[in-house]
């Protein structure tokens, strides 16, 4: 049986230090404070924490010392995140004293304790770590000691994948950070994530993590290493990727990436091609938004079909006093259906939103280039293929742009503004003053395969899949962790059930195609999930049974 934590010692006083200290405090526990070379009077004391830098040599010594100094019946703890725990158990003669304590940061805001056993620690050490843990108010997942654990392995190489992408000029930090806000509903983006767990915290946790996995996601970015040399590591120094005020918020005269120099196209007229879910979504957020549509459908009954899934979509809005019935009857005047896309030869823009097959698309961009006025924008929503091969069929590439539109259309707020290296900048401004127009939230980036979201959502997904294929921990035990220690809606097994792990399988095969990574190989239970039918929600059983 756990016995009840009084007393504890933190010996380190960086921020996963202080921050236990207050956790201890305010859970009404004793607590003695100490320092990397200055060992404070263990007397008493139930617990024995080291705190210390992620530093393998650094921490061996703390806890020898440790060891030496703290009381027979005490439990040492390591708070390292990547580290092997058994082996500092075994170099420090803590063997069944020795237990691992993740903590994630910040603490006001991640409630998650990964309590780490090892085969050599005893059952007495491991439940006096889980007793001051569930005192402090913690959710506490119980984990073996594999190199970065679940939420490291994960979640810090999700957070290094995303502060490549703005080291390397790929997307602003802003639009990394508003891509995964407003694309996956994240609570905050990774680079104000990383910010608030603290650069140096996360550099050298990569590090320790790239030494024993030597995958490229965990290498720490360059640009880790010159802000914490430069003092800026994070919200808790004033300054990091952003700059914060004395409150902690981000200073607001930081510059998004909105601004093109140019002026954008007029566009009053809309064209959407396709007879989907996504492009019924698109031709509501366009009409009601104040732009005449013209919808391409192939044939009278998908024409018809179309019209009646918006006007349903429409009616619930009234019967859910959202909409009056004028502006319904409006946006319903405003949108007329046809079955070729001769019928777009007058207008503005033209959205393509039809199956995600390359060939397809290269040909209905030739006929676009073929039948559209001179300076119509030619607009494609695909979510992973090239849009310059698309572009490069037509005589007008400048005019080509991506718009990666996210399902539901009219509930997603994210638009991903995809320029490939032959968009013109008015094309890009144009881009950009739509996404206003439709009150929608704009983020700008390169045509690379998966976009942001995509790039940075499916390798930290097929990561997990990987963990489970590893059998370090079980699909529920990695959904609770990364929801409680980064606060995101759904864990990823859950998150792969609903997108469709066939979906999800494709991503990941044009992202391994795209970046050549071997780190970015599906996952073997993903394709055999796929293999089996098992796909997710929308077959009743993927990861996770639906049938019952």
């Amino acid at each position: 049986m756990s016995r009840e934590i009084t007393k504890i010692a933190v010996v380190g006083e960086g921020a996963v230090g202080t921050a236990l200290a207050d956790l201890a405090r305010g859970a009404g526990i004793d607590v003695v404070m100490g320092t990397a070379t200055t060992v404070p009077d263990l007397d008493g004391c139930q617990l024995v924490i080291e705190a210390t830098p992620e530093r393998a040599d650094d921490k061996r010594r703390v806890i020898v010392d440790l060891v030496a100094a703290a009381p027979q019946d005490a439990t040492i703890v390591t708070t390292t995140s990547v580290l092997g725990v058994t082996a500092l158990a075994l170099d420090t003669c803590a063997t069944s004293r020795l237990v691992g304590l993740h903590l994630s940061l910040p603490v006001d805001e991640r409630p998650l304790v990964e309590v780490v056993r090892t085969v050599l620690a005893s059952e007495a050490a491991v439940g006096d770590a889980v007793s001051f843990a569930q005192a402090t108010g913690r959710t506490v997942v119980e984990v073996d000691d594999r190199p970065g654990f679940i939420t490291a392995r994960l979640l810090y190489g999700y957070l290094n994948h995303a502060i490549g992408m703005v080291q390397n000029g790929y997307a602003s930090k802003e639009d990394v950070d508003a891509a995964m806000r407003f694309g996956c509903g994240y609570p905050v983006g990774p680079i104000a994530m990383a910010d608030a767990i603290g650069l140096d915290v996360l550099r050298d946790a990569l590090a320790a993590l790239y030494a024993v996995t030597g995958e490229r996601v965990h290498a720490p970015a360059p640009i880790l290493k010159q802000l914490v040399a430069a003092g800026r590591t994070g919200t808790k120094s004033g300054g990091g990727f952003y700059s914060y005020d004395d409150a902690g918020a981000v200073v607001a005269d930081e510059a998004g990436a909105a601004a093109t120099g140019a002026d954008a196209r007029s566009v009053s007229s809309v064209g959407v091609i396709g007879s989907g879910t996504m492009a019924t979504g698109i031709i509501e957020v366009f009409a009601k938004s104040g732009f005449d549509v013209t919808f391409v459908a192939r044939g009278d009954e998908k024409v018809a079909r179309v019209t009646a899934a918006l006007t349903k979509s429409l009616d619930k809005q009234v019967d859910k006093g959202r909409l009056s019935v004028e502006d319904r009857d409006a946006v319903l005047a405003r949108v007329g259906g046809v079955t070729s896309v001769d019928g777009l030869d007058q207008v503005d823009l033209v959205v393509e939103a039809v199956v995600e097959d390359l060939d397809v698309k290269l040909q209905l961009f030739r006929d676009l280039d073929r039948i559209c006025k001179p300076g119509a924008v030619l607009a494609t929503t695909t979510s992973s293929l090239p849009v310059i091969e698309m572009a490069a069929v037509t005589s007008r590439p400048a005019d080509v742009v991506g718009l990666h539109f996210f399902n539901p259309a009219p509930i997603m707020k994210l638009v991903e503004i995809v320029k490939t290296t032959e968009t013109a900048p008015d094309v890009v401004a144009t881009a950009w003053d739509i996404c206003a127009r439709t009150k929608k939230v704009g983020v700008e980036c390169g045509d690379r395969g998966g976009f942001i979201v995509n790039a940075l959502l499916f390798p930290y997904l097929n990561d997990a899949v990987r963990l489970l294929d590893a059998h370090y921990a079980s699909k529920e035990q990695i959904d609770e962790a990364m929801k409680a220690a980064a606060g995101f809606p759904m864990g990823p097994f859950t998150l792969l059930d609903v997108v469709g792990n066939d979906v999800s399988l494709a991503i990941q095969e044009v992202l391994l195609d795209e970046f050549n990574d071997p780190g970015f190989e599906p996952a073997d239970s993903l394709r055999a999930v796929v293999e089996a039918g098992f796909l997710g929600r929308k077959t009743g059983r993927g990861f996770y049974d639906y049938a019952r």
